[in-house]
This record gives C-alpha cells, sequence and structure tokens, in this order.
C-alpha cells in the first residue's frame, strides 16, 4: 500500500480556510433570507424557477439546477406549495413531467428577498476580494469544479444574467 500523500503546511491551511468557507458561509447567508421566511435551499430554488422565461422547469432540471435530490426538492416544493409560492403542473409536452412554476406571490417575495440576498452576497465575499482576487477566485473555482466532474459549471453557477 503506498504512503498517504500528506498536505504540506501550505496546502493544510488553505484547505482548513477553505472548509471553514463551506461550512460558516451557508449559514451566513440564511440570516438574511430568514427575514423573508426562507432558507437558502428555498431561495435558490425559486431563483432557478425566476430566471426562467415562464418561470417554470421539469423537477428533474430543478433538482439539478438546486444541486439536491428529487426527493429533497419534491419536499421543498411542497412546503412552498403550502406557502402559495410555487405550483405543480404537467407538462404540456410531455405529461409523464412535472413542471414546477413560481407563482406571481413567489415572484413577489423575490423581488423582495433577492436585494437582501445579493447585499449579504456581496458584503462577505466580493466586498473583501479586489478584482485581480475575484478573477482568481473564479479560476479556482472552475478547477475544482471540473475535477469533481463538471466539464461545464455547474447549472447553479452560470451567469444567468
Amino acid at each position: 500500500m503506498d504512503d498517504p500523500r500528506w498536505l504540506s503546511g501550505e496546502q493544510l491551511r488553505a484547505w482548513r480556510l477553505l472548509a471553514s468557507v463551506l461550512a460558516l458561509l451557508p449559514g451566513e447567508l440564511e440570516g438574511p433570507l430568514a427575514r423573508h421566511g426562507l432558507n437558502y435551499y428555498e431561495y435558490s430554488v425559486m431563483a432557478g424557477l425566476s430566471d426562467q422565461p415562464d418561470r417554470s422547469l421539469r423537477m428533474s432540471q430543478l433538482a439539478e439546477w438546486s444541486n439536491g435530490s428529487l426527493s429533497r426538492l419534491s419536499h421543498v416544493v411542497s412546503r412552498l406549495e403550502k406557502r402559495g409560492l410555487v405550483c405543480r403542473r404537467p407538462c404540456p409536452e410531455d405529461g409523464r413531467v412535472t413542471l414546477a412554476q413560481l407563482t406571481d406571490d413567489g415572484m413577489a417575495l423575490m423581488e423582495q428577498a433577492a436585494p437582501d440576498h445579493v447585499a449579504s452576497v456581496r458584503h462577505l465575499v466580493f466586498d473583501v476580494l479586489d478584482d485581480d482576487q475575484v478573477a482568481e477566485l473564479d479560476r479556482i473555482c472552475s478547477a475544482i469544479t471540473h475535477r469533481i466532474g463538471f466539464d461545464e459549471p455547474p447549472p447553479w453557477a452560470t451567469d444567468r444574467s
């Protein structure tokens, strides 16, 4: 058996910092969303829908977009349906497929919550980085997502503007 390739001191420090960001950032982003009655995953699901021309996606596409399983997505969509923020309907092209659609109330909530979410992202991430660091962060994250198995950026990480 080969000896493990231990991390160097510099690599270990960088890894621990990255692990800290991965652990701490989602909780920090949840605070402002909680004021709107949303958690981060619910917001991600609704954001995926809000970006579509008709505010709807196949459940399987939405699961991929929001980086969740179909089971987890189904539970979240059920909660959002009960609040009148999302509805499910059959796909007109294929009745075997279910679409999730953001309702008018859901879109109104997104329009209220999005500025607070963007302000949090800006405050926690981008306000502490200069333009060169943002470009480097992009390169680093692209390399890691490629290694994980995404030849293209994952759907939730693409520029939707």
